[in-house]
């Protein structure tokens, strides 16, 4: 996958919010958490929630990075 949400762990960080208390924001399973701390693919929706929770755009929370070999 090349979708990376270390940005959005270090948001959490800087805004000093944990990973448990993100999920019971937006009303996640422990396994899509788990999914994105290991970059996988998480829904749209997913993301939209987590951007209104955390007043944020999609581009601070994740990046795109090309696989290598591509």
């Amino acid at each position: 996958m090349s979708i990376k949400y270390y940005k959005l762990l270090d948001l959490l960080n800087r805004k000093g919010i944990g990973k448990t208390e993100l999920r019971k924001k937006i009303d996640i399973s422990s396994a899509t958490l788990a999914k994105i701390s290991k970059h996988e693919y998480v829904s749209l929706e997913v993301i939209d929630k987590i951007c209104k929770v955390l007043e944020c755009q999609p581009g601070d929370i994740l990046e795109y990075q090309p696989d290598e070999g591509e």
